[in-house]
């Protein structure tokens, strides 16, 4: 059964680490973890994957919901995400089955279609999600479905305070997740957030030339759990 977790509202829901502009990153690297090495040379690809799909929206008359101009961080925050719920199935013994993957595919084809677009379209515009990762986006989405349940006991609370409880059970197992997983950004590309789970631009205050932050809240580099 689909969760409301597919709602872009969940999507800012994650958590992870982050270095400082004097934090150490191979050359070549947009970031790292004690898992995986994301080049600069797939980021790159991947962001021209979602530039062309915002083009191919703006044809259509699709508006993008996100900056156009921070499609670097946009995608760099996607390819930290999914180590960190891969890292999550890990811990809480998820497993997720293509069928489960595609269930939830087809959740978001049927927000999709509510607005006249296709799933590629929708989940570029309003998630600034490439094409190319919607499998990777479906299986995001089933282990976050895994997690509440498993948290809420199977019954999704229909109270605000119960449904705050839940968020807040869902964001420490995505701090924990993350901070184990060690995220390192090359300040190129920005520093992890913590609190909007994001990559962002390197902060003035860790940054050699200062950078504006577009967030109007202090950027947070530790984890909180």
């Amino acid at each position: 059964m689909r969760r409301t977790s597919m709602k872009w509202a969940a999507v800012v829901l994650a958590a992870g680490a982050a270095v400082s502009a004097c934090g150490t990153v191979q050359m070549g690297a947009a970031a790292l973890t004690v898992s995986q090495r994301i080049s600069s040379a797939t980021l790159s690809n991947e962001v021209a994957n979602l530039t062309a799909a915002y083009q191919a929206d703006q044809h259509k008359g699709v508006k993008p919901q996100r900056p156009t101009s921070q499609e670097p961080q946009q995608v760099l925050t996607w390819l930290l995400l999914f180590q960190v719920y891969d890292k999550i199935a890990q811990q809480h013994r998820i497993s997720v089955t293509p069928a489960q993957v595609q269930d939830q595919l087809n959740g978001l084809g049927a927000q999709a279609k509510q607005s006249g677009l296709t799933t590629a379209q929708y989940a570029s515009a309003a998630g600034a999600v490439p094409p190319d990762l919607l499998p990777e986006l479906g299986r995001y989405f089933a282990i976050l479905g895994a997690l509440q349940t498993g948290l809420d006991g199977g019954k999704a609370p229909t109270s605000t305070t119960g449904q705050q409880a839940l968020q807040a059970k869902v964001v420490n197992a995505q701090c924990v997740a993350a901070k184990s997983i060690d995220i390192n950004v090359n300040p190129q590309f920005g520093v992890w957030d913590y609190s909007t789970y994001s990559v962002v631009p390197v902060p003035p205050s860790l940054a050699a030339a200062p950078t504006p932050s577009p967030s109007s809240s202090p950027v947070r580099t530790t984890p909180p759990c």
